[in-house]
């Protein structure tokens, strides 16, 4: 009779379970085993409610985050109280690296849309790994940079000069290319809500234009789901109100 395996402990599978997420982090995909099995060692696991904020602007930095399981939203909020989205993170995504450098702390806030579980990924202990894995301040400039072009690509899209023109040129980049006759069905990566706030604008104001573009038989909407109908028309659109050719 084969001898029996001994069940792993909760802690082993805590720590396999970390460090599979942190294997879908770019920052560490590719890491060899014991690498990833030192940084789960230190790493902590934080769960969160729908609506609770993970960090606010301006609170003393204490790590970067990887998201392990449902999504972040990362906003600013203006001093006339309107809150503007960076970027909504999303499972394998980090967030945060930046803080780890600053002296003033986060530079934004993160919310949890939905029921989340995050990776901190602890400062001091981190900054002691990277003076021992050079490697890895090389990958944490590369996702910064990631970062910073999502920032570009959000200043681009707020300039474009109304809600019609950024929500079909939002539609647009997210079918193939270039966009063609034929239709293409997109799921929402969060609720219209956040949707309107990284478009800088409201949720009835979304809805309406949604429908506007309905309307003209150029998108379908069906819940999370919207299919672009005549993505060529919709691109030709954009064109049109930005004055170009």
């Amino acid at each position: 009779m084969a001898p029996l395996r001994a069940r792993p402990g909760i802690d082993e599978l805590r720590h396999a379970a970390v460090a599979a997420a942190l294997r879908t982090c770019q920052l560490f995909s590719g890491l060899p085993e014991p690498d990833l099995a030192e940084i789960a060692a230190f790493v902590r696991v934080r769960t969160l409610e729908k609506g609770e904020y993970l960090f606010r602007e301006g609170e003393p930095a204490v790590g970067f985050y990887i998201v392990q399981r449902g999504a972040i939203n990362v906003h600013r909020v203006s001093t006339a109280g309107k809150e503007q989205v960076i970027h909504v993170f999303r499972t394998g995504e980090s967030l945060a690296e930046a803080a780890l450098a600053s002296p003033t702390g986060y530079p934004a806030e993160a919310r949890a849309v939905e029921p989340a579980s995050v990776l901190l990924v602890p400062k001091t202990e981190f900054r002691g790994l990277v003076s021992k894995r050079p490697e890895l301040a090389m990958r944490m400039l590369g996702s910064m940079s990631q970062h910073l072009r999502v920032l570009v690509g959000l200043l681009d899209d707020l300039k474009l000069k109304n809600v019609e023109t950024r929500l079909a040129h939002w539609l647009v980049k997210r079918c193939p290319q270039p966009p063609g006759a034929a239709a293409a069905t997109l799921r929402l990566p969060s609720t219209k809500r956040v949707l309107a706030a990284e478009l800088g604008t409201s949720a009835e104001t979304l809805s309406r234009t949604l429908a506007e573009f309905r309307a003209q038989g150029l998108v379908a909407v069906r819940g999370a789901a919207i299919t672009v109908l005549k993505p060529s028309a919709l691109a030709a659109l954009v064109s049109k109100n930005l004055g170009e050719p």
